[in-house]
């Protein structure tokens, strides 16, 4: 027996489900008639007031972190904000790659946040750190990184802030610099020519997790790699190819994609979540849409929608087909029906059964995903178990137990994940109780993320014990989210059709340069179909500018629903308040 927390005290048989429920018809959901007029009307209704005094609060909390790693800790990588110093990799520990396979010494907060600044609508600062990106960083380090952090964070950020100082649309201001001269492309450019040889000697044509810098993959390097890390290089390499007119970098991140597409179960058809390079040998045989997956999923997506090329949209499609038939459990339909909520748990490849009892923070994201889909009904639901997590805990632990009801890993490194998919909820529904969420969660992390000089990583949410880390993706994606989700006339929300973000929560003009073209001959052997080497690092000059006739809306195509969106009627929730208190009784959570 158990106990379930909540507005009740009662118990329950402990049931090998998905998720230990409540049936619907439970006495303790009777309590919705003695609070539920005041809880429709909290979740249902966001003053305008409140509304501009959070836009307030998300920019006073992203300079809070971004002023004191400019006055404390730049050029360093990232911000301590506790001890209110700067943190560099960890050059007397090679084996500390959580530290390691991120921090390389090349300024990534600031690389990081370039295009938050803008989203903030600070443009001067923006100018300003664009050219002490260009002044002060360099890529000939002596350090060994994980290829797929860098590509997210660095290359991505350098091609974001690139293509919306060329993007004459101007949606996001004026954002001319003296003298600009495709110096951030240039910079990619040469980063990803490092980040290259990962591909070199490897027989699947999945790359080696980690290079260094200067001398390419370390001798004793790991062939282990994660799917994620090897499949979601294709969006940042894409950009750079077309926009260089090199197709090397694109071609063997598709290639990367494809084989691991190829090494998927005949039966389920599902992957596993870490293999090995040479052998092609799954070595972690867990498949779901968290850590180690996550990502993989969200770029066959967004490469369609970037690069319009059919295969990505076909691969997709039947993940995502696969992932519901094996990974979902609970009842059929999000706002119909009985029985438990929703949830995609982790399962073996090879026969679909429940593998772990946990779901992790990395899978909040699915919920926006599934926006971008147009499953919008669905990402309701997947929202909505992690919004419960939420506020039992103020924070979303890195793995939570759905048996147990409480974390198996309980730090919680200030992730985007759950602002993200909130933000894009909000979009599509235009529902006040998405602004309610995002107001949750800008309160939470005040409250007990905030640290001297910054927000810090949560040790523990259970007892809110804070560690000496603000990850530079609080200020590049959560801080960014947030404050677009608040600030519903910002000009990426009008013009929602011409941007995607990235994995990383880079903004990225959604142009007809990016778009199918023939590559010149001389970048493939003709007989082999191998990429020939020589053309690895010619650094040719590119366009500078995107001209008007270039931005074009995202892909309409009848065999799929990217970014529709659904109205919801005026005054109701997302989902039904029934199945709301529901699960939030099931997690022990109070609404």
């Amino acid at each position: 027996m158990i106990g379930v927390s909540g507005n009740c005290a009662f118990v329950c048989q402990i049931l090998i489900l998905p998720l230990i429920v409540l049936p619907l018809n439970h006495p303790c959901l009777s309590l919705l008639s003695t609070w539920g007029e005041d809880f429709q009307l909290k979740y249902s209704h966001f003053p305008e007031s409140l509304r501009l005094e959070m836009v307030n609060e998300t920019k006073k909390m992203f300079y809070f972190g971004y002023d004191n790693y400019m006055n404390l800790a730049f050029p360093m990588d990232e911000l301590n904000p506790i001890l209110c110093s700067g943190r560099g990799p960890d050059y007397d520990n090679p084996s500390n790659i959580n530290i390691n396979d991120v921090l390389g010494n090349y300024s990534l907060t600031l690389i990081d946040s370039l295009d938050t600044l803008l989203i903030m609508g600070n443009i001067s600062e923006f100018k300003r750190a664009v050219k002490l990106v260009i002044e002060n960083v360099s890529f000939e380090q002596d350090s060994t990184i994980q290829v797929f952090e860098a590509s997210i964070r660095l290359l991505g950020g350098l091609l974001s802030a690139h293509l919306l100082i060329i993007d004459n649309f101007k949606y996001l201001g004026d954002l001319e610099l003296d003298d600009y001269d495709n110096e951030l492309l240039d910079m990619a450019h040469d980063l990803a020519a490092r980040l290259l040889p990962a591909f070199d000697n490897t027989k699947t044509g999945i790359p080696h997790p980690r290079v260094h810098l200067i001398n390419g993959v370390p001798v004793e390097g790991i062939t282990e790699t994660c799917t994620a890390g090897a499949g979601t290089l294709l969006v940042e390499f894409g950009i750079l190819s077309r926009l260089i007119k090199d197709p090397v970098y694109e071609n063997y991140a598709r290639r990367a994609v494809k084989s691991l597409w190829d090494l998927k179960n005949k039966d389920t058809g599902l992957l596993g979540n870490t293999l090995d390079i040479q052998t092609g040998q799954w070595t972690g045989q867990l498949s779901g849409i968290g850590a180690g997956m996550d990502s993989y999923y969200e770029y066959l997506l967004k490469s369609f929608i970037l690069f319009n090329e059919p295969e990505d949209l076909e691969t997709f499609q039947s993940s995502y087909e696969t992932i519901k038939a094996y990974l979902r459990k609970g009842r059929q339909k999000c706002n119909d029906g009985d029985g438990e909520h929703p949830i995609y748990v982790n399962v073996d490849m090879k026969n679909g059964a429940t593998s772990t009892t946990w779901i992790d923070a990395l899978q909040a994201s699915f919920a926006g995903l599934q926006v971008l889909y147009g499953d919008v009904e669905e990402a309701i639901c997947s929202h909505a178990l992690y919004f419960a997590v939420w506020k039992k805990w103020d924070a979303i632990p890195e793995r939570f137990n759905w048996q147990r009801k409480e974390p198996d890993v309980s730090f919680y490194p200030l992730r985007p994940e759950f602002a993200e998919s909130t933000y894009l909820l909000y979009q599509a529904t235009k529902n006040p109780f998405y602004l309610r969420v995002g107001q949750a969660i800008l309160e939470s992390l005040n409250l007990y993320a905030r640290a001297p000089c910054g927000y810090a990583t949560l040790h523990s949410v259970i007892d809110k014990s804070q560690e000496d880390r603000m990850e530079s993706f609080f200020l590049s994606e959560t801080c960014k989210y947030l404050y677009l989700l608040f600030d519903i006339h910002h000009p990426i929300n009008t013009n929602a059709e011409r941007y995607l973000f990235t994995t990383e929560g880079h903004v990225i003009p959604i142009t007809s340069a990016l778009r199918p073209f023939n590559w010149d001959d001389d970048e493939v052997d003709s007989h082999t179909g191998r990429l020939l080497p020589s053309s690895r690092y010619s650094h040719r000059r590119h366009a500078s500018r995107v001209s008007d006739s270039d931005v074009v809306a995202v892909p309409n195509n009848s065999t799929h629903r990217v970014c529709s969106s659904v109205q919801l009627e005026h005054g109701s929730l997302p989902l039904k308040q029934r199945y709301l208190v529901q699960l939030f009784d099931t997690i022990g959570a109070e609404l």
